[in-house]
């Protein structure tokens, strides 16, 4: 079980995106009531690397090693600037950097990593720290986006459907939005077509008017069980005409916190994370959740 007072974690590269996620992290942390652990590791390298491309790798390697320090102490005070009381400490490894995280995740309430967004072609060919961390993180994994160096007044969006990813996606939004007085917008995707399993040949004679009000009611339940524990967060209900990617996005112009699940298990998981949560990673303009179901943490 993970302490109370288990710290947020931030990984960090030196990049100006990785110091505002130092700085975001660190209101988090502060409202969480718990420390900041500010961490530096090698890259995560790609998979099938030429040798010009190793080279240049190898030479990136060794600038972030020799500069560790140096992007530490600017984290680190960037952070106590704007948090005096915040506890703050720093850390290095010349290790690649997925597994350090994922290993500094089983201790952690939260990890966070600065960072580019992840195209799918990236995913597929390369891979990612991103993508590693969160298929295997033993704790919520918040993907930084934008250039916020603390969450606003907009609301937490999360993504809901009926799988144990979600509801642990949902439990995160609530205790998040209700940290920082948020209200939380609940999500559902409806697909306008009709799964093939389910032996329907002509989808247009559906009631989609009534499949629909019977999927808000489902997650108005779903969501209630939630507020319940969280009765200061304002929450509201949505049903969209799109799939769970698009439809999360129709409502990330003015949310401060996009939240997914992630069903991922294993290495291919790992490449595949899920359309959903690759969609947010490379789409969206906030930072992006991304939590796993408990019996899905290794």
């Amino acid at each position: 079980m993970i302490s109370p007072n288990a710290p947020v974690v931030v990984g960090i590269d030196g990049s100006d995106g990785a110091l505002t996620a130092s700085r975001w992290a660190g209101a988090v942390a502060e409202k969480y009531g718990v420390p900041l652990r500010i961490v530096h590791a090698l890259p995560t390298l790609g998979r099938n690397l030429i040798q010009s491309a190793a080279a240049v790798t190898a030479a990136m390697m060794s600038y972030q090693q020799d500069c560790a320090e140096m992007f530490l102490k600017a984290a680190a005070e960037a952070v106590q600037t704007d948090h005096p009381e915040l506890s703050v400490s720093t850390v290095s490894f010349n290790e690649p950097a997925d597994q350090v995280l994922i290993e500094a995740s089983r201790d952690a309430s939260l990890v966070v990593l600065g960072g580019k967004s992840v195209t799918p072609a990236a995913a597929l060919l390369l891979g990612s720290t991103a993508l590693s961390v969160a298929t295997h993180a033993a704790c919520p994994v918040v993907a930084f986006r934008g250039d916020r160096v603390a969450p606003g007044d907009g609301p937490v969006v999360v993504g809901a459907d009926d799988s144990p990813a979600a509801q642990a996606a949902l439990t995160s939004a609530f205790d998040f939005a209700d940290r920082f007085g948020l209200p939380v917008k609940a999500v559902r995707s409806l697909s306008l077509s009709a799964p093939a399993e389910a032996g329907v040949t002509i989808p247009l004679l559906i009631d989609w008017d009534s499949v629909e009000a019977a999927e808000l009611l489902e997650l108005t339940e779903m969501v209630d069980t939630h507020n319940k524990r969280h009765p200061g967060v304002d929450a509201k209900c949505f049903v969209e005409p799109a799939s769970p990617g698009k439809a999360l996005l129709r409502h990330a112009d003015d949310a401060q916190l996009m939240v997914v699940g992630s069903r991922g298990r294993n290495a291919l998981a790992g490449v595949l994370l899920g359309s959903t949560s690759l969609n947010l990673l490379h789409h969206s303009p906030v930072p992006v959740m991304i939590c796993r179901a408990p019996a899905d943490h290794v």
